[in-house]
């Protein structure tokens, strides 16, 4: 089994600057990709920006704002975030793309981290 621990979410004003963290273990033998995805109150769940070994993606509506790296050798990727805006209010999952020892291409989801934007 694999377990995704996310931190970092909470409540600021916007403009403000949070820093969102997910360490994965378990089962692990390699990561394809690393990312956070977010959903608002009745909304789908959107993709906020992905890390791979070629390069990192993201949304339109967080270039330039947010930054998302990772450390290899924690199986950790972070989300730093700034100039918040209030309609980055929502719940931001990590999302992991990796094979085990016998399967390839399984995803898993850390259990959302609250992030709350007032204006």
């Amino acid at each position: 089994q694999v377990q995704l621990v996310e931190s970092g979410g909470g409540l600021v004003q916007a403009g403000g600057s949070l820093r969102l963290s997910c360490a994965a273990s378990g089962n692990i033998f390699s990561i394809n990709a690393m990312g956070w995805y977010r959903q608002a109150p009745e909304k789908q769940r959107e993709l906020v920006a992905i890390i791979t070994s070629g390069g990192t993606n993201y949304a339109d509506s967080v270039k330039g704002r947010f930054t998302i790296s990772r450390d290899n050798a924690k199986n950790t990727v972070y989300l730093q975030m700034n100039g918040l805006k209030p309609e980055d209010t929502a719940v931001y999952y990590c999302n992991l793309h990796y094979d085990n020892k016998w399967v390839s291409g399984i995803q898993a989801w850390g259990q959302g981290t609250q992030v709350t934007v007032s204006s």
